[in-house]
């Protein structure tokens, strides 16, 4: 499946929590995001990410594993995913170094989810704060295939636009390119 995604800079967090807050309960959940590679940087020159993420929230702590393929769609960078919870985050980590991948990068996401059904479609919305960029960004996401991927991205800019974001607000800055950016000036 692919994950049909768009991401916005908010200029109104507050006004944006609002309406979310009155669509559906959210969740406040925080993110620790490894990314891997090879020495060589293969996967990063073939647009394909490979990601440890463990997510502390109010329900408990889980761990998933995520393979983003290339992007298939150049204007909003939606990717192919696949993803999979795992019981013991250590061990995946060390799997992933026994297999010649190191961490390239690591840091921490402020969530607040929010899981919806909109324009017949089950929808992620994720409002981010990352700690060490300036700025709050709101994520919208379902999951589409090839086929139907342009009207998926259609219903989530209709969901954007709803929350008051217009696509003058889109971004398709990567948080790991802009973590690196704000590390590199340090």
């Amino acid at each position: 499946m692919i994950e049909a995604e768009l991401k916005a800079r908010v200029a109104s967090p507050e006004e944006v929590l609002k309406r979310l807050d009155e669509r559906t309960a959210g969740r406040t959940e925080v993110y620790q995001d490894t990314y891997y590679d090879d020495p060589n940087n293969s996967l990063e020159a073939r647009d394909q990410e490979l990601r440890v993420r463990t997510v502390r929230g109010q329900d408990g702590t889980r761990t998933v594993l995520t393979f983003k393929d290339a992007a298939v769609d150049e204007v909003s960078g939606s990717k192919p995913e696949q993803e999979t919870r795992v019981e013991d985050a250590d061990a995946v980590h060390a799997m992933l170094r026994g297999l010649g991948y190191v961490p390239v990068i690591s840091f921490e996401k402020h969530c607040r989810n929010y899981d919806f059904e909109a324009r017949g479609r089950r929808m992620l919305a994720t409002l981010v704060r990352v700690p060490e960029i300036d700025g709050t960004f709101l994520e919208v996401e379902t999951l589409a295939d090839a086929r139907d991927l342009t009207t998926a991205l259609d219903d989530v800019r209709s969901v954007l636009a709803e929350l008051g974001l217009g696509p003058e607000a889109l971004t398709r800055e990567l948080y790991t390119d802009a973590v690196r950016r704000r590390r590199a000036e340090a």
